[in-house]
């Protein structure tokens, strides 16, 4: 008999008829002998139909009691799933957050779980019924509701996982595993029996959806495994775990990555004296604008041009900062690109291999792909390039490390 954490997504139930199909199949989990924790998320779009009653009231919600109201689509979504399992012979019990003391600290609308006390959950669990859990939520310790942030189920189930030592956590979702690429790019896409924790956060922190990136971090911290699964179609999704020694063979590549969401700013003519990056980048942290790549060229004339990426919704605000860094500095020139993309090639098998990165720019070079900046680490490698190419780039490096699945032959 196994503990297993089970999280359903907001498309997973979504209606009453999905909740109803997610009841049985918790149902028959239950009738195989496993005890199931099931984390659930609100009603799709009812998140943000709360957010959006609550700046009917206030442009800038206050942040207290927005938590106040959107913690409440998840209450709606356990009480509905208890009762349908009820309703099917099984027993079952719902909690919110603040019920099975699921303790943050106080920054609301982005709280951190800071512990989880099991022993209601155990208890329940060993008196044999399905314990239903309110995902995304939790308390502060003067009892104020908080709630984690978008994607916020995903860590509750993780870290619900965690503390009660559980199996498995299984992530259901709208697709069927972790894939090589995005299918919608690449129809040839394979879906992963298993990838390491290490490359998981990799793919998510470049683009990847599939999982919030906090809840992979806290499963590779807790060593707690993860199985992406789809919720409407059998199979065995995906297993996300700590890297697989026995595994004599590891893929050079496990996944290609890529986002559109990227912005380029540069500054050139810039006097190249000791500090310069941070006269150019402590503005723009300043204003709580995250930087990605970063690349520095220094001239035969002791200038620089210097050259980052950033989130393309904060392009606007960093180019108006840029310039006032280059009227300060005497540089030349602050210009921008929003018609970028970053695409980035990632697996754990990189350690153990060399050449990988001149492999990737030879496939990029044979599609006439110019590569503007590049960046790198253990397991990663991440160029930006125009936007125009990113399929066509995405496509060229699937083949590329041979992640194409075989052609199906028809019968």
């Amino acid at each position: 008999m196994a503990l297993i954490v089970q999280k359903f997504g907001g498309t997973s139930v979504g209606t009453v008829e999905r909740i109803e199909q997610v009841a049985e199949k918790v149902k028959r989990f239950r009738e195989a002998g496993d005890d199931i924790v099931v984390v659930v998320s609100a009603m799709s779009g009812e998140t943000n139909r709360l957010i959006d009653l609550a700046k009917q009231i206030m442009p800038q919600p206050n942040p207290r009691e927005l938590d106040v109201m959107v913690s409440t689509g998840e209450q709606v979504t356990i009480g509905m799933l208890a009762m349908a399992l009820i309703k099917r012979g099984v027993p079952a019990v719902s909690y919110t957050g603040g019920q099975v003391r699921i303790l943050t600290d106080s920054a609301f609308n982005k709280a951190r779980i800071l512990s989880i006390d099991d022993q209601r959950i155990r208890t329940d669990l060993k008196e044999g019924r399905v314990v239903v859990v309110a995902g995304f939520q939790g308390v502060d310790d003067q009892g104020n509701i908080t709630t984690l942030g978008r994607g916020g189920s995903d860590t509750t189930g993780v870290a619900l996982a965690a503390a009660l030592k559980a199996d498995e956590c299984q992530i259901y979702t709208d697709v069927d595993g972790v894939y090589t690429t995005d299918p919608r790019v690449v129809p040839h896409a394979r879906r992963l029996e298993k990838i390491t924790f290490e490359e998981m956060l990799e793919m998510a922190s470049l683009g990847s959806k599939v999982l919030q990136i906090r809840s992979v971090e806290f499963a590779g911290k807790y060593n707690v495994p993860l199985r992406v699964l789809h919720s409407f179609k059998e199979g065995p999704g995906t297993l996300i775990t700590l890297d697989d020694e026995e595994s004599m063979e590891q893929p050079i590549i496990s996944g290609i990555a890529f986002n559109r969401d990227e912005a380029k700013l540069t500054i050139r003519g810039v006097p190249d004296t000791p500090g310069v990056a941070f006269k150019i980048l402590g503005p723009i942290s300043a204003a709580n604008i995250e930087v990605d790549m970063i690349v520095q060229n220094v001239s035969n004339d002791n200038t620089t041009d210097f050259t980052f990426t950033v989130h393309r919704n904060d392009y606007q605000n960093a180019l108006d900062v840029l310039k006032q860094t280059a009227d300060a500095m005497s540089a030349r020139e602050a210009s921008g690109d929003t018609k970028i993309a970053k695409v980035s090639i990632v697996g754990v098998g990189m350690r153990s291999h060399a050449g990988v990165a001149s492999r990737m720019f030879e496939a990029l070079a044979k599609e006439s792909i110019n590569i503007q900046m590049i960046s790198t680490s253990e397991i990663k490698v991440s160029v930006v390039i125009e936007e125009k190419y990113l399929e066509l780039a995405v496509r060229a490096l699937h083949t590329a490390f041979e992640l194409d699945a075989p052609a199906r032959v028809s019968e």
